[in-house]
């Protein structure tokens, strides 16, 4: 279990082992991310990780700049906290 904290409002969320990406965790407690992933594009959902390291589950299809993350891709490896 992992906690995550969005920088913008300073709301703090757990994700759960459940949770097969940080997208999905962000969704289970009702924050909105701008996605299209599933439409077939990448990269809408790109955001600064600010503290912390994730775990990638795939090559990002979008090219993302150092500090950058797509949530999609990836899962909290410990507490993180995100610019959003």
């Amino acid at each position: 279990m992992s906690r995550v904290t969005l920088r913008l409002s300073g709301t703090e969320l757990l994700c759960q082992e459940e949770h097969p990406s940080l997208l999905i965790a962000l969704e289970s407690h009702q924050v909105e991310v701008e996605y299209q992933c599933r439409e077939g594009y990448c990269g809408s959902c790109r955001c600064r990780l600010i503290a912390g390291q994730v775990d990638w589950l795939t090559e990002p299809l979008a090219f993302i700049s150092e500090g950058e993350i797509l949530p999609c891709c990836c899962r909290a490896k410990g507490d993180i906290e995100i610019e959003m």
